[in-house]
């Protein structure tokens, strides 16, 4: 029951809806994407083999206490050195997708294409090839954080050029893959990536540009996705027949209470968190106005002479607006929002999470990962679905991550958690396709295997498979997950 506490409600019971959470029957269409995903820097190790160029994480992890226990990605799960096996995991799953990055480094040694190391190139060859020999189609994501540490050392994604940088190096991937590729990503949670990487410090470049170190490299990796998606539309869409679109992070947010004051900070939580980075490029260009509106007003009230969002011109929302084919969603959880403005005179540093004026939590009922930040919520899945729907028109989703993390321990190979989130969440998904006419075109599991977490290296596993990364070899043993997984995958859903 609701509890009154003053005026308000808090708003608990929608949390436990027995009516609304009930498992449904059903099945998805006969071309559903099922799939895994994962990232280059994250399984591949070989990380100065064959003439690979230095990663920024190369050397970030080198940095003392900036990852868990001094973990690197050197070695990892060793994909370079185990093509075969991996693409008998996704086999055995019996999936149709696999989600793959793409290691500029490794491609383009110094970020450049006048450097192209033939080896890297080769070795993305044979296992492009292995997938389709195995009859697995790859989505393939050109850019997974991992950036040529020469381009880092150049300012990273806070340098303008970096866009053009970026386009060339997609023109480059368009070209010698282009034709064994059919779904592409240019660049996974610019988002994040800018947060982490130039806000917080605990990715690299390890920059703490406090307040408006993300908005200036997010601006940026929009506009070098742009330029891509223009490329491939220019040079190789009518050849090549493939699909380009940039994957977004994105939580549910709900509100706290049932209060105007939390129902207007949860939405504006979803527009600064998701609608500044899915409007330009599937509505008109810019950032939507209430953000752009916000951010100038609490820069001007702590004293800065202009906004510390950048602004689009009228050149760069033409470049923007529609340079998408299809939604790409990475979704793992819901949060609690409530209202709380913040003074901008009252903060020592610009902070870009008080330019939301509302503060997050996490209901005590949901189930909690591994990951201090994941809270399984399935509802939200659905619900976040809908907002889609309702903000940027019926779209084609694809759901380009979604999974569950615990704690590395004794083979931990019952992993009953992750099957209960894999399961509600794909039957959340379900019922936003059956019930909701939302069009989801395609679900990747994260991840195919246990891998290097970045900052929390190999304590937080995802895996449907567990690695043994303390043998060399790095076998790859199949959790309970993986076995429920593959059922779903067979049974294309939850027939009667």
């Amino acid at each position: 029951m609701a509890k009154d506490i003053g005026k308000e409600k808090f708003v608990y019971e929608q949390f436990q809806d027995p009516e609304r959470d009930a498992f449904i029957s059903g099945t998805f269409p006969s071309d559903f994407a099922w799939g895994c995903a994962t990232a280059a820097y994250q399984i591949e190790g070989g990380h100065d083999a064959d003439g690979k160029g230095e990663g920024a994480w190369d050397a970030f992890c080198r940095i003392p206490d900036k990852i868990l226990n001094g973990h690197t990605g050197d070695v990892a799960c060793d994909s370079y050195h185990k093509i075969d096996d991996d693409v008998k995991l996704l086999k055995d799953l019996g999936v149709s997708h696999y989600r793959l990055s793409l290691s500029w480094p490794r491609i383009l040694p110094s970020g450049f294409v006048t450097d192209v190391n033939q080896a890297g190139v080769s070795y993305y060859h044979k296992l492009l090839d292995a997938l389709a020999a195995a009859n697995i189609q790859p989505m393939v994501t050109i850019h997974h954080f991992d950036l040529p540490k020469a381009l880092d050392d150049l300012g990273g994604w806070h340098n303008e050029l970096m866009a053009v940088y970026f386009n060339q190096y997609a023109d480059f991937c368009f070209k010698e893959f282009g034709s064994k590729v059919k779904l592409w990503i240019t660049i996974n949670e610019p988002k994040v990536f800018a947060v982490y990487g130039y806000d917080f410090g605990k990715f690299p470049p390890g920059w703490t540009h406090v307040g408006s170190g993300t908005y200036r490299a997010v601006s940026i990796m929009l506009k070098g996705h742009a330029m891509a998606y223009r490329t491939y539309d220019m040079k190789y869409r009518s050849t090549q027949e493939g699909q380009v679109s940039i994957a977004f992070n994105s939580f549910w947010s709900q509100p706290k209470t049932d209060s105007d004051a939390d129902e207007a900070a949860a939405e504006r939580f979803r527009q600064f968190e998701l609608g500044g980075l899915a409007q330009p490029i599937f509505v008109d260009g810019d950032t939507p106005k209430s953000v752009r509106e916000t951010i100038a007003k609490k820069s001007s009230q702590a004293g800065l002479l202009c906004s510390r969002l950048p602004p689009f011109t009228e050149e760069e929302r033409e470049l923007l607006k529609n340079s998408a084919d299809f939604f790409a969603l990475n979704y793992y959880s819901t949060r609690l929002v409530s209202n709380r403005e913040v003074d901008p005179q009252s903060l020592l540093l610009p902070d870009i999470y008080a330019d939301f004026d509302a503060e997050e939590s996490f209901d005590p009922s949901f189930p909690r990962a591994c990951s201090e930040w994941l809270y399984s919520a399935p509802w939200g899945f659905r619900k976040l679905l809908n907002w889609i729907k309702k903000n940027y028109g019926n779209v084609k989703i694809y759901i380009t991550e979604n999974g569950f993390s615990d704690e590395d321990g004794p083979m931990n190979l019952e992993d009953e958690d992750r099957i209960k989130y894999y399961k509600a969440h794909i039957n959340e998904m379900l019922k936003a396709r059956l019930l909701d006419g939302v069009d989801v075109r395609g679900y990747f599991a994260w991840s195919l295997m246990d891998n290097f977490e970045w900052a929390e290296g190999y304590r937080e596993r995802f895996g449907l498979h567990h690695v043994d990364f303390n043998d060399p070899q790095r076998p790859r043993r199949a959790k309970a997950s993986a076995k429920v997984y593959a059922k779903i995958v067979k049974d294309n859903g939850f027939p009667e």
